[in-house]
């Protein structure tokens, strides 16, 4: 494209394409439905992006450049390596697990609880049990994936009466349509629209329609609408400021050219109606925010709101991989069956047509030659050779440009590592990587659970406390696998020295893989083991009683210089670091 035509924006990377830089005119056999009159401009760039980088996804590039004219596309080779690479960042981006944390629900041994621990620890449990009630693990997955290919996912909270609990859907992003004020420097998006389009079902005698689905804050209306509405997340405080919900079809044929996403008729729309009856046009949420969540995949840039796709800067190296592997197939076939010539042969005859026969290579073969004859074969082996090479050079350099190196990929063989450190090194990178994606979550995830707890509170769900919400966020798994005897024997030895409080070991523990569900429960079961061990050990008597019937103060003291409950506290862990963070008493 000319100088005057190029575009700098968050989808720059695919301007290469020819399928990117026509994805906004009309009658585009590869994007037929950008050609809806309702989609916003300002967003057919994005959605042509998402279509591109699903493709890449599914195999399916080569057909979609086929319907673009490029007839040579259809014989396009395409083996799997862009969804390896998504799903391979997917992994190592969500780790083994992920747990709903509180500030303040865990404490340092030995410590006294801060103020609130209590309320915090109550409000991790209710998370965690709404988590696994809404199978949050799962959606997790789902927007995930879409966040590292797309470079964009979208979570939707809504109150649910009758399970009297938030409900957590996800959207793909394509449906996804946030507005901004431009009089305003705004982080989050006064309006949202969801909409996509319903196909036609003649079976039903339902035409193609849009379905719109809108979140917007404004004033609120009515009796409140003088002094504002006091939320129970914010007591003592008034807001005028309120979410309203719409939830409409448009029939295609009812849209105008020029009536955008944002401008469909009101006059014809058909508005929904929720299972009681209420009719969902402009109402009210009884909230002063707007329950969806955007996930980005990287950080956004300045002015920007979307996030990059993990395959971002290395589509062209997709294209050269895929490109290398049908000129591979095509030497492999002359390799596997090569091409002969023939010279002095005696080639059977048509009778038919009177001409020779064509000759097939084939296992058992016999062709008679005469006196002079010669059978050449060409050998097609050595290009074969260094189209495979070729292929081990672009698989390291798209492991290398991703940031997910060959260590990660699993293409780096173990036999050339020289020690741990050196692997260490190797998937520094990828350390990276992780660290700078989920950062760019961490934030939206706080939010998310910032909600769940408000949308209890605006539901008035029984045991629910009133009040602002705590923080609360999502705590990773380590994405690379960690030599669990290792960490064991470390916990074992700072903790004997007293470097580290029990609550720490514990959760060096969890962070490695050990089954542990809980570090609080967990710690106190430690002690209960540790004073019930201790109580048993000899000398422990002593305490309940002397020989004299007091109260056995003075005959406290056992042989190693401890009083009993002392001897619980270093039971926790026994000298040496024997099997177990609590030793066997005695």
């Amino acid at each position: 494209m000319g100088l005057r035509q190029l575009v700098i924006d968050a989808w720059s990377w695919l301007n290469y394409k020819p399928l990117m830089a026509n994805a906004e005119q009309p009658g585009n056999q590869a994007f037929p439905e950008l050609a809806s009159s309702w989609l916003p401009p300002r967003d057919l760039r994005r959605l042509a992006a998402y279509k591109i980088l699903t493709a890449y996804d599914n195999n399916q590039v080569g057909q979609i450049t086929a319907a673009s004219g490029d007839a040579a596309a259809a014989e396009r080779r395409e083996l799997g390596d862009a969804a390896k690479l998504v799903d391979t960042a997917l992994g190592y981006l969500l780790g083994s697990e992920q747990q709903i944390t509180v500030d303040g629900a865990e404490h340092a041994d030995g410590q006294a609880p801060p103020i609130g621990s209590g309320d915090a620890a109550a409000m991790q449990k209710l998370l965690r049990l709404w988590a696994e009630k809404e199978l949050l693990p799962l959606r997790m997955q789902q927007v995930e994936r879409n966040a590292v290919l797309l470079g964009d996912g979208v979570y939707v909270l809504a109150w649910d009466p009758a399970k009297q609990r938030p409900r957590c859907r996800t959207y793909d992003p394509g449906f996804y349509f946030p507005q901004w004020d431009d009089d305003e420097d705004e982080d989050f998006p006064t309006r949202v629209h969801l909409a996509w389009e319903l196909p036609e079902d003649p079976g039903a005698g339902l035409k193609a329609r849009v379905r719109r689905v809108t979140y917007e804050l404004g004033p609120i209306a009515g009796g409140e609408a003088g002094q504002g509405r006091q939320y129970p997340w914010e007591p003592g405080r008034y807001s005028p400021t309120t979410c309203f919900l719409t939830d409409a079809e448009w029939l295609l044929e009812d849209i105008n050219r020029g009536q955008t996403l944002d401008q469909l008729p009101l006059n014809k729309a058909t508005f929904r109606v929720r299972s009681d009856g209420t009719e969902l046009n402009r109402l009210d949420l009884m909230i002063d925010f707007i329950p969806v969540v955007h996930i980005t995949n990287s950080i956004p840039e300045g002015n920007e709101h979307w996030g990059r796709s993990a395959l971002a800067r290395v589509l062209q190296a997709l294209d050269e991989l895929a490109a290398t592997d049908s000129d591979a197939s095509a030497a492999s076939a002359t390799t596997g069956t090569p091409i002969i010539g023939l010279a002095g042969a005696r080639l059977p005859v048509d009778r038919a047509t009177g001409r020779p026969e064509q000759l097939t290579v084939q296992a058992g073969a016999v062709w008679q030659l005469g006196d002079s004859g010669r059978m050449d074969a060409l050998d097609t082996s050595p290009q074969l050779a260094e189209l495979r090479a070729r292929v081990e050079h672009l698989l390291d350099r798209i492991a290398s440009n991703s940031r997910i190196t060959p260590a990660g990929l699993g293409t780096l063989d173990a036999t050339e590592v020289p020690s741990g450190y050196a692997l260490q090194l190797a998937l520094g990178p990828l350390d990276a990587l992780v660290a700078s994606m989920r950062l760019a979550r961490a934030f939206k995830y706080r939010l998310l659970l910032k909600f769940v707890q408000r949308l209890y509170q605006a539901g008035r769900a029984p045991g629910w406390p009133a009040g602002d919400s705590l923080p609360a966020g999502v705590r990773w798994a380590p994405h690379t696998p960690t030599d669990r005897a290792a960490v064991l024997e470390e916990v074992v030895q700072a903790y004997g020295a007293e470097l580290i409080s029990l609550e720490t070991a514990i959760r060096m523990l969890v962070e490695v893989g050990y089954p542990i569900d809980d570090v609080a429960q967990e710690v106190a079961r430690i002690r209960e083991q540790a004073g019930q061990e201790a109580a048993r050990a000899p000398g422990a008597a002593a305490t309940r009683g002397g020989p004299d019937g007091g109260d056995g103060s003075e005959q406290a003291e056992d042989g190693d210089g401890g009083s009993a409950g002392e001897r619980a506290d270093r039971a926790k862990l026994p000298a040496g670091g024997r099997d177990r963070l609590v030793g066997a008493g005695g």
